[in-house]
């Protein structure tokens, strides 16, 4: 999982993202044999820059009690499948450069870089290794870690919305099947597809939230017609490339309406389709107006990004 970053001390995590308008911030506590437990999950709104708002929200989580990371929003960077270079592990970044100077959009060498494998075949088969190739501006990066420092929040990583859906997606993973999961946001769509705690696909669609709960019946339709042609193209796609894992379901994240998304999903592709709980594996004793589905759906990613797994570091 990207890091951007030194590995830290082995506490618990505290996971902030930043938004044009607000600042959002979580942490969930790992229990042995339970349930892992959502503590804090807040929405602030800005008042003043950035820095002011970090500031002031410093003052009421006290961040140095935690490892902390922030999560890049889908403008901030560029993730690319990509053929895995043939070199030793320590020499991939720089090879991978090689391969991102034609698909970068500023100059390759302004790029920070890092580096998630996509599972190998289950089967054997497969003759082709792949990776992601994780990019951002070099000025992207360094202004966030000067934003934190500034706060005195001890931020050791910069992640990625696609492994904090992951790892949500791994809480609900079937044994030895894969899962889809889909989640919508003022960004656009992400449809992740999950086996054995591993992100194997990750791909994106430019419809966002606000645009699947237009009730213009046109607009509507036209919606939807979309987001079922690119699933199924998209789920074709993956059965072809890992014809060895097998979906289980697709697990939808709840939208802050209900359009009737499951059901017409469910209709239209050949897969379950379920609308995710995210009371079914995790404790909201300390965040029960989580229990409102619309708001497990407004703050899936900054949750995941909180379930970071410290065993793995990743």
């Amino acid at each position: 999982m990207p890091r951007f970053g030194a590995k830290g001390k082995g506490e618990e995590w505290l996971a902030v993202s930043v938004h044009p308008d607000r600042i959002d911030v979580a942490h969930v506590e790992r229990r042995t044999g339970g349930r892992p437990a959502v503590q804090t999950c807040e929405s602030y709104a800005k008042t003043g820059d950035a820095l002011d708002t970090l500031k002031s929200i410093g003052r009421a989580v006290r961040p140095t009690r935690f490892r902390c990371s922030t999560l890049l929003s889908g403008s901030e960077y560029q993730m690319q499948q990509v053929e895995a270079p043939s070199v030793p592990r320590p020499e991939r970044k720089a090879a991978l450069r090689w391969k991102l100077k034609d698909l970068l959009d500023y100059p390759v060498d302004a790029a920070t870089i890092d580096v998630i494998d996509v599972p190998a075949d289950r089967a054997g088969s497969a003759r082709t290794s792949y990776v992601y190739a994780i990019s951002a501006r070099n000025e992207q990066i360094a202004a966030r870690m000067r934003l934190f420092r500034d706060a005195k929040f001890p931020l050791e990583v910069i992640d990625v919305p696609e492994m904090a859906q992951r790892n949500v997606a791994r809480l609900f993973e079937e044994s030895g099947r894969g899962l889809a999961m889909l989640a919508f946001d003022d960004y656009g769509g992400m449809l992740t597809v999950t086996a054995g705690g591993e992100l194997y696909m990750a791909r994106h669609t430019d419809i966002t939230s606000e645009q699947l709960i237009d009730v213009r019946a046109d607009v509507h339709a036209q919606t939807l017609e979309r987001l079922v042609l690119e699933l199924q193209r998209t789920l074709d796609h993956f059965d072809r490339q890992h014809n060895a894992v097998t979906l289980s379901r697709l697990l939808l994240a709840p939208l802050a309406a209900d359009i009737g998304l499951e059901g017409h999903l469910a209709q239209n592709l050949d897969l379950p389709v379920q609308t995710l709980d995210l009371g079914e594996v995790l404790d909201f004793t300390g965040a029960p107006e989580l229990r409102d589905p619309a708001r497990q759906g407004y703050r899936l990613h900054i949750i995941g990004a909180a379930l970071r797994d410290d065993g793995s570091g990743e």
